[in-house]
């Protein structure tokens, strides 16, 4: 029987890495495609020698081979998806959700039908939320000229060329949201909070919190987004839908930082409070209703269960 052949763009990425390891569980013939400007060999080195297993070092704002209209499943994760990736890397993470989502649609266009497709959006569309929780349905309250526009405004393009193409070609694609996502190979320098504040405690040093703290995130496991993500590419009458994927938990980041000074044992850990940086999203807690109810999708890994599992990770590397 011939494998499923699954194609992995951003495959060395925080998440694309620990998807293929999914899909590797799952049997699939799975192909890493990533150019490495935030990626890394690291995080896939452990299924280099699979024998399902392929890395290709690419750009997908590039065309790319034909043979990739043959793949059952294309996964869109490819674009920088920290602050600190996409601001060093601005008009490279806008060419990659514009022209490299381009370039995959057409692939899949050209498939007839045979591959589905997956973009993987953010909720940094819903930008700093006048709506809270926020649904599939709300537009967002975003800012098109400012220091985050390069990653919000070309996720929402990104959007755009998928509609475009459900709608004049009939391709099947699908779209998620992900909310604020942790785990290992979390990149300890790449600005987000949660590696910024367990890198922080265990060198010993005080914790930055932005604002007073009172800001809230909704933090996902990483083992429970790819099981979503499957799902949702998986699941029949998906083609065309929307879903955001994250976990609602609502948490403040001054009640974060308390958690992470009590896991990683560091009591005498200091906060100390900087002001927020531009366009800083004061709320953030996804609406999973959708996905619950048609797909049966919800996260399960705890808060606590799912920081202890990345403390470790983080303490065998600092």
């Amino acid at each position: 029987m011939k494998p499923i052949h699954s194609i992995v763009a951003g495959g060395a990425g925080f998440v694309g890495s620990h998807l293929c390891d999914y899909l590797i569980t799952l049997g699939h013939k799975v192909t890493c495609v990533d150019n490495l400007i935030t990626g890394s060999k690291d995080n896939i080195a452990h299924l280099r020698k699979h024998r399902n297993f392929k890395f290709m070092k690419r750009d997908v704002v590039k065309p790319l081979p034909s043979r990739f209209r043959k793949a059952d499943y294309i996964f869109h994760l490819a674009s920088p998806a920290s602050p600190v990736g996409y601001m060093q890397n601005s008009i490279e993470t806008i060419l990659t959700n514009s022209l490299g989502t381009l370039q995959l649609l057409d692939i899949c266009r050209k498939s007839k039908g045979k591959t589905k497709f997956l973009f993987a959006s953010t909720s940094e569309v819903y930008g700093n939320p006048l709506v809270h929780p926020q649904t599939e349905s709300y537009w967002g309250n975003v800012n098109s000229f400012g220091p985050r526009s390069c990653y919000d405004e070309s996720k929402r393009l990104g959007e755009a060329l998928v509609y475009e193409h459900l709608h004049k070609f009939n391709v099947d694609a699908r779209i998620i949201r992900i909310f604020n996502t942790y785990g290992p190979r979390l990149n300890e320098n790449d600005g987000r909070v949660v590696s910024n504040l367990i890198t922080q405690a265990l060198k010993g040093n005080d914790l930055t919190v932005y604002g007073d703290g009172s800001q809230t995130r909704s933090f996902c496991f990483v083992s429970d987004l790819v099981e979503g993500i499957w799902t949702v590419i998986s699941k029949p009458k998906t083609r065309g839908e929307v879903f955001n994927l994250g976990n609602p938990q609502e948490t403040t980041i001054q009640e974060f930082s308390q958690l992470v000074i009590e896991l990683c044992g560091t009591p005498q850990t200091k906060v100390i409070h900087k002001p927020l940086p531009t366009d800083d999203p004061i709320r953030r807690k996804p609406d999973i209703t959708k996905v619950r109810q048609i797909l049966g999708w919800e996260p399960r890994i705890s808060l606590k269960e799912g920081l202890r599992q990345t403390i470790e990770w983080y303490r065998g590397r600092i």
